[in-house]
């Protein structure tokens, strides 16, 4: 024992030292103390590249101090987002056998006889914008609300602490799949710690409570399953996937050219028809619970206000929106919003029809790209969304979005003490960091070879 002690001493003090960061992150942090925040979050980024880098070779130490940091942050009230207000809200909501879908919380605050206890105070915690729209969650991820819900009763408390569990679990299912894959494809396992131990993935899913590594593990379930050439099982699964977050959906396309491989076409064209049934069939089986044709009305609305009125912590919008007040003089994101998703969707079509993506590092290759430019032109990118490229980049020679993942954080500095105004000058720092990172890898690994293939 001593001497496993004496060998790992360094890796344990480091470890002890992140504790008492996250201990601190979690329990006496402000969102509006941006300097704290960043200097915290910048100290644990810097602890977690030194574990990777000493002690990346000792998975169960790496694991055991993931699980620990998570651990610490159990009974703790999430302090960057106020998103699980909502997300405690909407779980009561199915308890009571009411559609999440049909009301606002407004709405229904409206009508005193459908409330439960505390309903006032989870209102009042989401804010305005959220009690103000319909719930845009799909079906998967209401249900992990319900069931945090129903563990945790009428205790907040109980119901954060079932949230965090459930996505705890999310998370150890991509570290032992993620493990799993890097193996088969001769890849180092370490890599996997960059999404396991980082701090960005730590506070922002366990942390903040957005189940967005719930989405990434039946995704990567999918993924290794679809190396393991069951594609019906990974459809279910890519299927469920898009019933926690819709953003597997982009990556749908891409399948085409990893089932039609040069010959035979027609065989793998059948084979991606038939995967993108089974998997669309599966999402809509999700949603048939709460069909009805307000549903449809009010969750496509919902939607669309991601592309045509929310803007937060944007790039390439931003630089629009700026050429519009100087020439027309207002804000045309209601038509330059869908006019850059057509782009988006224009991007992943040429990638999916001229990209070789007929292996797995391929695939995911293509897919990284494919999330990077959708968010590059995104209006609105909240800090976690960046949790999907940094996982997929694992599998690929890229790691620009472990930059992204530090340099993320700066978005933070909007919430200040005077209320929300976002800073330009850290937003292009972030920004100039990930695409700066992103052109110099690109040169290095050959631009003209990742837009056709890489082997």
């Amino acid at each position: 024992m001593w001497s496993w002690l004496k060998s790992h001493r360094n890796g344990l003090l480091i470890g002890a030292a992140s504790a008492l960061f996250y201990l601190s992150f979690a329990y006496d942090l402000n969102r509006p103390d941006f300097p704290k925040l960043i200097g915290l979050f910048a100290a644990l980024f810097v602890f977690c590249h030194l574990l990777i880098k000493q002690f990346g070779w000792n998975f169960w130490l790496m694991a055991g101090l993931g699980l620990t940091f998570r651990l610490l942050l159990l009974p703790a009230v999430p302090n960057l987002s106020q998103d699980f207000y909502r997300f405690i809200w909407d779980g009561r909501l199915l308890l009571g056998g009411i559609n999440p879908y049909l009301w606002t919380p407004n709405e229904l605050m409206a009508q005193r006889a459908l409330l439960f206890n505390g309903a006032g105070e989870l209102v009042q915690g989401m804010g305005s914008l959220s009690a103000g729209h319909y719930s845009n969650y799909p079906p998967i991820n209401q249900l992990c609300f319900g069931i945090a819900a129903w563990l945790g009763g009428t205790s907040m408390l109980g119901t954060i602490v079932a949230l965090r569990i459930q996505i705890i679990l999310a998370d150890i299912g991509i570290l032992l799949i993620g493990k799993r894959l890097l193996q088969v494809l001769g890849l180092p396992v370490s890599r996997i710690f960059w999404f396991f131990l980082n701090p960005f993935i730590i506070l922002e899913a366990t942390g903040n409570l957005h189940f967005e590594t719930v989405m990434l593990f039946f995704l990567l379930a999918a993924i290794y399953l679809l190396y393991k050439k069951k594609w019906f099982a990974a459809a279910i699964l890519w299927g469920l996937s898009i019933s926690v977050k819709l953003l597997p959906l982009l990556f749908l396309p891409l399948l085409i050219r990893y089932f039609v491989k040069e010959k035979p076409w027609k065989g793998g064209l059948w084979k991606t028809i038939g995967f993108w049934c089974v998997c669309m069939l599966v999402a809509i089986a999700s949603f048939l619970p709460f069909a009805s044709e307000d549903f449809v009305q009010n969750f496509i609305g919902t939607i669309g206000l991601w592309f045509q009125n929310f803007e937060f912590n944007a790039s390439v919008h931003y630089i629009i929106r700026w050429i519009s007040f100087k020439t027309v003089g207002w804000n045309q994101i209601q038509s330059t919003g869908p006019l850059l998703s057509g782009i988006v969707l224009l991007f992943v079509m040429a990638l999916a029809i001229f990209r070789s993506n007929d292996s797995i590092k391929k695939l995911m290759t293509a897919m990284l790209w494919s999330v990077f430019v959708y968010l590059l032109l995104a209006t609105t990118v909240h800090p976690w969304y960046v949790a999907t490229p940094l996982l997929l980049c694992l599998w690929t020679p890229y790691r620009f979005p472990i930059i992204w993942s530090g340099m993320v954080m700066l978005s933070y500095s909007a919430y200040g003490p005077d209320g929300f105004r976002e800073q330009p000058w850290l937003i292009a720092l972030e920004y100039t960091s990930a695409i700066g990172f992103a052109l110099w890898e690109l040169k290095r690994y050959g631009f003209k070879k990742t837009l056709q293939h890489l082997k």
